[in-house]
């Protein structure tokens, strides 16, 4: 094994320092409650990762200090072509010129909505909101109205969004916001079917993520099996299968993640990676749920932009044409497999799960992440920006060229791990 590098100082390695960083942080904390909120919060990282940043250009991005790195983030999913995909900005651009948000849609909520029933293989008709918390409500606000009950089904550990009935933080929640929602685990059957058994005849629908992609443990993707019993509940309870596209939706298939299950939901709830970007959630559903949907009051000021319309519609296109799914394989396996034989040739157990589009890499016996976080902040210092226990992303803008230089990276990082805690 050749010796391993010295571990890499992050502003060194770009010849910048955080003070621009820094100094929007404490800027921050004196006017936004603790500095920043959500998954946005940095303190999730290990030290040396940015908060701020000034500009992405295809899977490179750029903090406000000058630092330049490899993207396995794609902004936690959104940008599935690579950040700021010229088609895209021209098409938002030449939408932006005319005007946005007016008193009604334009033609382009027309267009998109003829798009996506074209494209989602279950899907009658198309909903639209702004961000995946909306969609997912959305959904679960239809199975009711249709059903006329109130149980939903979730598995432990999912996240559907940050509504009072989804998000996984209990402050301001009252025990009444979850009071009709029960839990089952994710590709166990038998728990799927005590979950449905119980909630009897007042069940409204049951929630399913495209794969687990819990958090910090290993991903899994759904078995034929839960899949198949899960459609079978539903039909037999006359209630809804709803399926959480949010994060995976055009990564793992055009027409649907379940498809090559041959499982198709009654309801999908879409955001992150359909407009590349620009803020946009749809909910696709069946014709036996229209009327439902017609009766639901659900609205937003900005829901009917015409910009992120636009761009929605030119990332589809360019999605179709390009191959999306193909090249998001051929890269993420090339990924997958570099990190591998990276990991064994510095003597180090890790752990890659799910699908190679959404890589996560953990490491065995690290509880705390501790490892994880060294080798993703050693990454971060050479050019490369990894999350430690969080399900990655990759884009369209991803090259063989871009995986090669990021492997070169993570070689070292794994030298410098394998130094610190290997055996």
């Amino acid at each position: 094994m050749p010796p391993s590098p010295r571990p890499a100082d992050p502003a060194a390695a770009s010849g910048n320092s955080h003070a621009l960083d820094d100094a929007l942080r404490q800027r921050a904390a004196r006017v936004v409650p603790g500095g920043m909120t959500g998954h946005l919060n940095a303190a999730r990282l290990p030290p040396g990762y940015p908060q701020f940043f000034e500009r992405g250009r295809g899977c490179h991005l750029w903090d406000v200090d000058g630092r330049e790195f490899i993207d396995f983030m794609c902004s936690w999913g959104p940008n599935l072509l690579g950040h700021h995909h010229p088609e895209v900005e021209a098409a938002a651009a030449r939408q932006a010129a005319l005007g946005d948000c007016l008193n009604g849609p334009t033609a382009r909520f027309v267009e998109l909505a003829e798009r996506l029933v074209g494209r989602i293989a279950h899907a009658d008709w198309v909903m639209f909101q702004k961000n995946g918390t909306d969609a997912t409500t959305v959904c679960a606000t239809i199975a009711r109205a249709a059903t006329g009950r109130r149980k939903i089904l979730v598995a432990q550990g999912a996240y559907h969004g940050s509504a009072p009935w989804c998000t996984p933080a209990p402050a301001g929640i009252t025990p009444e916001d979850r009071a009709h929602f029960a839990t089952y685990r994710y590709n166990d059957v038998a728990s799927l079917e005590a979950a449905a058994a119980a909630a009897g005849s007042d069940l409204a629908g049951i929630f399913a993520s495209a794969f687990k992609h819990d958090l910090g443990i290993d991903q899994e993707l759904p078995s034929p099996v839960f899949a198949r019993r899960a459609r079978e509940l539903c039909d037999a309870a006359g209630a809804a299968l709803i399926l959480d596209e949010v994060r995976a939706g055009y990564r793992l298939h055009p027409a649907g993640s379940w498809e090559p299950l041959g499982i198709r939901p009654d309801l999908s709830a879409w955001s992150k990676a359909i407009a590349n970007g620009y803020a946009l959630a749809a909910v696709t559903g069946v014709d036996a749920l229209r009327d439902a949907a017609t009766r639901i009051f659900t609205t937003g000021s900005f829901w009917a932009g015409g910009v992120a319309m636009a761009a929605a519609l030119a990332t589809s296109e360019v999605a179709e044409r390009e191959d999306l799914v193909g090249h998001l394989e051929r890269v993420g396996r090339r990924f997958r497999q570099g990190i591998a034989a990276q990991a064994a040739s510095h003597g180090l157990a890790v752990r890659q799960s799910g699908p190679v589009q959404l890589p996560l890499i953990l490491f065995d016996a690290d509880p705390a992440f501790e490892m994880g976080s060294l080798f993703t902040a050693e990454a971060l210092a050479r050019g490369v920006y990894l999350h430690p226990k969080h399900n990655m992303f990759l884009s369209l803008a991803h090259t063989e060229a871009d995986i090669d230089q990021a492997l070169a990276a993570t070689d070292d990082a794994f030298a410098v791990v394998a130094a610190r805690h290997g055996r």
